[in-house]
């Protein structure tokens, strides 16, 4: 028995020629090659299975989406500027020159007013429940050194996507 190393078996491939394809199978192949005219459109069905990927990205995406434009209407109502002029007394103006408020007792409070469950469908047709939930949020400061009390009562929207479990 001769002892080949891997390089003479490589030597010996090079040199070697692989065999042609029986003519039958090459008939085959050409008789089954399309030609121009059978070529089709193809149809809707062939066209959702080489959807592109920003779907992939929208399904990952869209269960972010309502729980951050719940985030964003409370960021808002809690935020936002009041518009209506505030005007100081001369005692309140002499007050507010002097030193800033301490404020002796905090209270915060969250009432709840309403809770309901709704169900939508996605644009791919999956039903998907939403748990929302409406609250106040009313925040008391007291300052009894000067008898100051601060009250401000903000709506909050909680919205949670609870996705049915399919098979």
């Amino acid at each position: 028995m001769k002892d080949w190393s891997p390089e003479q078996i490589e030597a010996e491939l090079r040199r070697q020629r692989p065999a042609a394809p029986p003519a039958d199978f090459i008939q085959k192949l050409i008789a089954a090659e399309p030609r121009p005219a059978e070529v089709r459109a193809p149809t809707a069905r062939a066209l959702a299975r080489q959807t592109p990927g920003w779907r992939d990205a929208w399904t990952l995406l869209r269960w972010w989406l309502a729980p951050a434009m719940a985030l964003a209407v409370v960021a808002f109502f809690v935020f936002k500027p009041h518009t209506a002029p505030v005007s100081l007394s001369p005692d309140a103006e002499t007050a507010s020159a002097e030193a800033p408020a301490k404020a002796d007792d905090v209270q915060i409070e969250s009432e709840l007013v309403s809770s309901f469950d709704t169900v939508a469908r996605l644009p791919s047709g999956m039903p998907v429940r939403y748990r929302c939930r409406e609250w106040v949020d009313e925040v008391t400061l007291r300052d009894r050194s000067r008898g100051l009390v601060v009250e401000k009562r903000a709506p909050r929207v909680e919205v949670i996507p609870v996705r049915f479990e399919t098979y």
